[in-house]
């Protein structure tokens, strides 16, 4: 599907709405943007939030911090 879209002077191009519900894309994202034989060419990026997903599935906390004991976990001798 190809949209003409205008290049502001502050060189921001604007996805059109059918073009990101193409890709899914439901949120502003980061992109790579490159050139070849004279077109440009704009590719989303994955979030780096969502390859962490299931990445510390299972682990538990090195301390189990309760609010009512916070204080105690806290080192006040720097004050």
């Amino acid at each position: 599907m190809q949209q003409i879209v205008n290049i502001t002077k502050q060189w921001q191009v604007y996805v059109p709405e059918i073009i990101r519900k193409q890709l899914k894309m439901n949120k502003p994202t980061r992109a790579v943007v490159s050139c070849k034989e004279g077109s440009i060419y704009i590719k989303p990026l994955k979030s780096k939030i969502l390859s962490l997903a299931g990445k510390f599935k299972g682990r538990k906390p090195v301390i189990d911090v309760t609010i009512n004991k916070e204080r105690d976990y806290i080192d006040y001798s720097d004050l």
